[in-house]
């Protein structure tokens, strides 16, 4: 009878320590990014991002009483590894992958999460991403189509620019952007005088400026890349072309300058504000303990947009009670005025970010920004 009941206490033990480890299990949370390649400064600054905020929380005793361990896959950028990065991280459990930057690395992991019923927060813009309606994809910035608008307003009514060149290169995102500026900017009254093409990575753009130069425009719009924008920018001015360069939001990289040297000065970004501008206390205290952490400032607001996604999915698993993902995607859908390091935002019933405050600001001789548009009050 003693053997019966010890053989069952022990039994009991084991049965309990095991509810306790598998309880006790971490939350992986994925990261798919450009960790090397065109886009590694991007690419590092999201793996930095989600190292630190998981840190952070693991010090305050994890997510429902459990650490998250922080699985990392590097996309390279490319279409084909962010398939692989995306099969990589379903295999390892993750609840949720933050990325990836790029809108065509996004599109190819896109489906595998869904299918796997992955949530996938990602600064991919093109509007592709939302037509297929998945579930599991949340924008961590606004569409092509609100920057579209935005950028047209300040081109044809803020600056009143009279001969503009739309440029861009052959991604999902670039040209989507390109396509969707033009459109708008015609809408807007303005007069496109061209719309070109570069072959990203290229390195020489002077064929296709100097075709620009041809046609006299005051503004030549780029809707790629910072890697590129930096060399378009200095290449303009070897060439004479005296327009002002405009950038997309992936213009907004600290490395642009450092690519386009003193011709820089005076380039056009437009995104939501730069790191060092946000306003709002949360965004300032990130910063700060990135900085102290890394050495460096983040290379651009797609770290914090970024680092809003997991903050958001975090939310959700301590306000859901657990990681079951269709309820913490039912929450994320309806989740509204989040309190984003990056302003307030919601996500709509197709994981499009509704919330960004787009400005305009001048690149200044040190590399920083100053906004242009729309002016601080007061100012």
């Amino acid at each position: 009878m003693r053997k019966t009941y010890l053989g069952a206490a022990c039994a009991l033990g084991l049965l309990a320590g095991g509810m306790q480890a598998r309880a006790a299990a971490p939350i992986v949370i994925g990261v798919q990014a450009p960790i090397t390649g065109a886009y590694a400064e991007e690419g590092q600054g999201i793996e930095n991002a989600v190292k630190l905020l998981a840190a952070e929380q693991n010090a305050k005793g994890g997510l429902l009483g459990r650490q998250i361990e922080v699985k990392v896959c590097d996309d390279e950028g490319e279409a084909a590894q962010a398939a692989i990065c995306a099969r990589q991280l379903v295999s390892a459990h993750a609840i949720a992958v933050i990325g990836s930057y790029t809108s065509g690395a996004a599109l190819a992991a896109e489906p595998i999460y869904a299918r796997a019923n992955v949530i996938q927060t990602s600064d991919g813009t093109s509007d592709q991403l939302l037509a297929k309606g998945y579930k599991t994809w949340f924008g961590n910035a606004a569409p092509n189509s609100a920057e579209a608008e935005f950028t047209a307003k300040y081109l044809v009514s803020v600056r009143g620019f009279k001969r503009i060149a739309v440029l861009s290169d052959h991604s999902s995102f670039a040209t989507g952007l390109a396509q969707a500026v033009e459109q708008d900017l015609k809408a807007a009254g303005g007069n496109v005088v061209a719309t070109d093409y570069i072959n990203a990575g290229s390195q020489n753009f002077t064929p296709v400026l100097t075709r620009l130069k041809a046609l006299n425009p005051d503004a030549i719009y780029f809707s790629g890349y910072y890697s590129d924008g930096g060399l378009i920018r200095a290449q303009m001015q070897q060439l004479g072309l005296n327009a002002v360069f405009v950038g997309g939001d992936a213009n907004q990289n600290t490395a642009f300058a450092k690519i386009a040297g003193p011709a820089a000065a005076g380039s056009i970004i437009i995104n939501v504000p730069a790191p060092q501008d946000l306003p709002y206390p949360a965004a300032k205290e990130f910063v700060a303990s990135y900085q102290k952490q890394y050495g460096s400032l983040p290379p651009s607001v797609f770290t914090l947009t970024n680092a809003d996604g997991l903050r958001a999915v975090m939310q959700a698993v301590e306000k859901t009670g657990g990681t079951d993902p269709d309820r913490l995607e039912a929450y994320l859908h309806s989740l509204k005025d989040f309190q984003g390091l990056t302003g307030t935002f919601s996500w709509n019933e197709k994981g499009e970010r509704i919330g960004s405050p787009f400005v305009a600001f001048e690149v200044q001789g040190d590399g920083g920004y100053k906004i242009l548009y729309p002016a601080a009050p007061g100012s």
